[in-house]
């Protein structure tokens, strides 16, 4: 199996900008996710990256506009130091499809905390979206593919089984993952959503199992880490059981970053896991410790923490 994937080193490193544009769709998926179809002429110089691509969504402060955005090499440092009432929200999200004929992007968004007045500035504004609405995705201004169009998805070509896991923030990263294998790719795909209408089609390889595991209403990661077992068991049998030393550095996901891929994984079976970084930190160290991966065939990504917007 030849697995494709993102992790090249590309030729020309591209400049970030801003892309303003406008609301032309709004599907709902399910209970809780809707997405969002965005248009503009200046799409077509859009640098889509593919598979798990991460970009980010700029949303004006109510009554602001797009022009709050600074933009240039210093833009960080210039957002920072806009007043709170001034600044526009930034939010990381994937890029589910891009239709350059078209010039459209589609962006899912998870309906997070709707319901306890917990939801962020993203969720408000997927919630409520409609067709004429502007905003700006800040992205790459050329193709390519790689860290630097934000592609984590890099496996070794010497993997011939997968295993992915996410929860409801990962799945269009999953999806576009799934939707990219090539024909003979063989693994199981593991993914907690909040609710069984949250379920989704996928084109798949046929060696390639998607599963589900609506949470209703259990802790977060429950059904996922028992779902992710359950696979590890078939593709990867624990042959000793003996206690090992772990080869992890712990990580406090409360003060510090869960994020790695490593560069230049070896290996027949390669782990992507992603979502809430208290479970991801429970899964690689099931892959690794208990199921024998190799560290350096395990990315895993904390996506969010529980209990923050």
């Amino acid at each position: 199996m030849t697995v494709a994937r993102t992790g090249r080193i590309a030729s020309t490193k591209p400049e970030y900008r801003l892309f303003p544009v406008e609301v032309t769709r709004v599907l709902r998926l399910g209970p809780s996710f809707v997405r969002i179809t965005f248009g503009g002429a200046c799409l077509s110089g859009f640098g889509f990256g593919g598979h798990d691509q991460r970009i980010k969504i700029v949303l004006p402060k109510p009554g602001r506009a797009l022009d709050d955005f600074p933009e240039g090499d210093d833009w960080y440092p210039r957002w920072l130091d806009l007043p709170d009432d001034v600044r526009p929200d930034l939010r990381t999200y994937t890029v589910r499809d891009y239709r350059p004929h078209a010039q459209e992007v589609d962006v899912d968004f998870v309906l997070h905390g709707l319901d306890d007045g917990h939801a962020g500035p993203a969720s408000t504004f997927a919630a409520a979206a409609r067709p004429g609405q502007l905003i700006g995705l800040f992205a790459p201004d050329r193709p390519g593919s790689g860290r630097m169009w934000g592609c984590e998805w890099s496996p070794p070509a010497s993997a011939d089984r997968l295993v992915l896991a996410g929860d409801e923030t990962a799945v269009p990263a999953l999806a576009a993952i799934v939707e990219s294998l090539p024909a003979d790719a063989r693994g199981v795909v593991c993914v907690e959503v909040p609710d069984s209408g949250d379920e989704q089609e996928w084109a798949r390889p046929a060696g390639v199992d998607v599963r589900w595991y609506p949470r209703a209403g259990a802790p977060h990661g429950k059904h996922l880490t028992e779902g992710v077992a359950e696979a590890l068991r078939e593709l990867r049998p624990v042959r000793d059981t003996s206690p090992r030393p772990s080869e992890l550095d712990d990580v406090d996901v409360d003060t510090g970053v869960l994020w790695e891929v490593p560069e230049g994984a070896t290996g027949s079976i390669y782990g992507f896991l992603a979502g809430e970084a208290g479970v991801i930190k429970r899964l690689r160290r099931l892959l690794i410790d208990e199921h024998g991966v190799p560290k350096q065939a395990v990315a895993f990504m904390g996506y969010w923490r529980e209990g923050r917007c």
